[in-house]
């Protein structure tokens, strides 16, 4: 199985592609994606990475701070969204 983390203080210009492969050093990614505005396209500033259960904590303590085009990235296990009314 695999668990989403959230990875947020990204930099605007990173692509799904940068995430993955900074994500890559760490452990298996099985998908990437960062999030858009709907109206502008450009990024939010977060994303979410794929791996497997078993790499979650080991990813967590290894990329939450680590430095992504000159900022400090967060990192930890997303939770499930919350509906909207």
């Amino acid at each position: 199985m695999t668990k989403t983390l959230y990875v947020g203080n990204l930099p605007w210009a990173v692509t799904e592609e940068d995430l993955a492969e900074a994500f890559r050093a760490v452990a298996d990614v099985k998908g990437s994606r960062v999030i858009t505005d709907r109206e502008t396209g450009r990024s939010r500033g977060f994303g979410f990475v794929e791996v497997d259960d078993e790499d979650v904590e080991r990813v967590v303590a290894a990329m939450n701070g680590a430095d992504i085009g000159g900022r400090q990235i967060i990192v930890n296990e997303a939770r499930p969204r919350q509906p909207r009314y």
